[in-house]
C-alpha cells in the first residue's frame, strides 16, 4: 500500500502534546481527519488514506505490542516534520509546543497514533482535550487506533 501524497496529507488533522508519566515524560503526534468535506472525499477513500498513511509507518493496532517505527522525525528549531513514508513528502507539524520538541530533542520517543474516525466538531481538537481522549478510547476499543513509537532522526535535516 502506498503512502498517500501530498493532496491527501494537507487535510489531516494534527496534534502534538506530552502527558508526564511515571515512566517518564511520554510525548503524542495525534493524526487524524474530519469527515469528508472536499470533492471527491468519502468516508471510504478518507480511511484508506489513513491506513495508508498508517502502513507506511508500520503502525499497528493500539490494542497491540507498539512497534519502533524508527527514527522518523526530523527537527530544524520550531520546525519539525515526520517521514510518513512517501518516497518524496513529509508532513510538517503545525507549531508542535517548545514542551514537546524539547523532549524530541533529548531524544525522548513520541506515540504516533493515527485515528481511523472522523474527527467532527464534537470529538476533534476544538471540543477540547476531554472529548478528544473519549473519542480516542472508544476508537481503540473498536480497533480504529494505529501506533507505533519514533524519535527524531539524529543526523541531517529537512532537505
Amino acid at each position: 500500500m502506498a503512502a498517500p501524497g501530498p493532496g491527501f496529507v494537507a487535510g489531516v488533522a494534527v496534534s502534538s502534546w506530552v502527558v508526564a508519566s511515571p515512566a517518564g515524560d511520554i510525548a503524542w503526534l495525534l493524526i487524524g481527519h474530519p469527515p469528508p468535506r472536499r470533492h471527491g472525499e468519502t468516508a471510504r477513500t478518507i480511511e484508506a488514506g489513513l491506513r495508508a498513511l498508517a502502513a507506511g509507518m508500520r503502525l499497528l493496532p493500539a490494542a497491540e505490542r507498539v512497534p519502533d517505527v524508527g527514527d522518523r522525525l526530523m527537527v530544524r528549531g520550531p520546525v519539525v516534520a515526520l517521514d510518513y513514508g512517501h518516497d518524496e513528502y513529509l508532513l510538517r507539524l503545525p507549531a508542535p509546543g517548545r514542551e514537546w520538541r524539547d523532549h524530541v530533542g533529548r531524544g525522548g520517543v513520541v506515540c504516533v497514533t493515527v485515528v481511523l474516525d472522523p474527527l467532527g466538531p464534537a470529538t476533534g481538537w476544538e471540543a477540547g482535550r476531554e472529548a478528544v481522549d473519549a473519542h480516542l478510547r472508544r476508537s481503540a476499543a473498536a480497533g480504529r487506533v494505529l501506533m507505533g513509537a519514533t524519535r527524531a532522526r539524529h543526523r541531517g535535516g529537512l532537505d
